[in-house]
């Protein structure tokens, strides 16, 4: 089972925000999903992103890819160089 990191969308017609999931990378885009990691809100000036990272850098490694858009945004909040960190100890 492949693993990955992504975008859900939620919110009204024309008024999208974004859960980062943990899904499997068969279900639907808004479909089922393992676990909720955080929100993305890019409609607020300046965008708001909440991400538990500890729960990110666990998924990440237990394998799961993130998409292009979720490795930039676990850039964003510092989650990707907790995991670099935490590798390089290893």
């Amino acid at each position: 089972m492949a693993v990955k990191l992504r975008l859900t969308r939620i919110g009204k017609k024309k008024q999208p925000q974004y859960r980062i999931v943990v899904a499997d990378s068969r279900s639907p885009r808004d479909g089922r999903f393992i676990e909720i990691l955080g929100h993305y809100d890019p409609r607020q000036d300046p965008s708001v992103l909440t991400v538990d990272n500890d729960k990110a850098v666990k998924w990440l490694g237990e394998g799961a890819q993130p998409t292009e858009r979720v490795a930039k945004l676990l850039q964003i909040s510092g989650a990707m160089e907790q995991f670099e960190a935490a590798k390089a100890s290893k």
